[in-house]
């Protein structure tokens, strides 16, 4: 995968405005931060919420033979614009910690409220498998 930057852009900062890949596509529902074996959120906090919702994307990445270094594009659904801003250096963090310092490329929507009622972040995404060389 390559991040791709058009002349004179700024870089973005925790993101990318474009990627370049080739391979296998792995395309992810959306996905909550519950617990993936009981199917219930544990918290009403938005960072925890976002861990969670990392932790079970790797999860599913890893099942469809995929890392996080995959990833190439998510599209984040927030149902609190404001509580998003206020944990931004928790969510940076839990990023870092999760999906590691690769960046995709990536929407974040404020939306009124997800099917699952008390989620506060659900996140689909596309990853791709480079080709074997």
């Amino acid at each position: 995968m390559t991040a791709v930057q058009p002349p004179g852009w700024p870089r973005p900062k925790g993101y990318s405005n474009a990627v370049l890949a080739e391979g296998r596509q792995v395309f992810l529902a959306g996905m909550v931060g519950w617990n993936p074996l009981t199917e219930k959120l544990e918290s009403d906090d938005f960072a925890v919420q976002f861990r969670q919702t990392l932790d079970n994307i790797v999860a599913a990445l890893r099942a469809a033979g995929a890392g996080p270094e995959h990833l190439v594009r998510t599209t984040w659904y927030v149902t609190d614009k404001q509580a998003y801003l206020r944990q931004i250096k928790e969510v940076g963090a839990a990023w870092r910690a999760v999906i590691g310092r690769y960046y995709p490329a990536m929407t974040v929507v404020e939306v009124k409220s997800l099917i699952e009622d008390r989620a506060k972040v659900e996140i689909e995404a596309t990853a791709v498998i480079p080709d074997p060389r």
